[in-house]
């Protein structure tokens, strides 16, 4: 595990300064890599959790439980569900979302070839335009 800073800081109790340090996995430390090195890809969050969005606000890939979900059709939708261990991401138990599968860190070789192909496909979905209020 890695340290990566200071999370919580309390000045209030006592004067006294307490800092909590949060650490990262490896597959955590190596999604991050991969955001930075994906074209046009930014760090954000979906469902609360680490994710690579794209200019158009999608997500193309996240960061769940040591593993990479990433949205994926055809071919290479198969070629990642037949990696042992990998499933239909299921942010809730028995509700499967389509097309979005989960790669276990096992597979951390072949996870930026599958964040560059979900990077090509949800960049190509437009942005909605904000709803006007009423």
């Amino acid at each position: 595990m890695n340290f990566i800073g200071i999370t919580n800081i309390d000045t209030q109790k006592n004067n006294v300064l307490t800092i909590k340090a949060m650490t990262m996995t490896a597959a955590e430390t190596y999604f991050n890599t991969l955001t930075e090195e994906i074209p046009n890809a930014a760090a954000g969050k979906m469902f609360g959790a680490l994710c690579m969005k794209m200019p158009n606000g999608k997500s193309a890939a996240m960061f769940w439980k040591d593993n990479i979900v990433v949205k994926l059709r055809g071919a290479a939708l198969n070629d990642a569900l037949s990696l042992d261990g990998s499933q239909l991401f299921e942010p809730m138990e028995g509700r499967p979302m389509k097309d979005w599968v989960q790669i276990p860190f096992s597979y951390k070789d072949q996870w930026k070839m599958f964040a560059q192909i979900s990077a090509r496909e949800v960049e190509l979905i437009e942005k909605k335009p904000a709803k006007k209020n009423k």
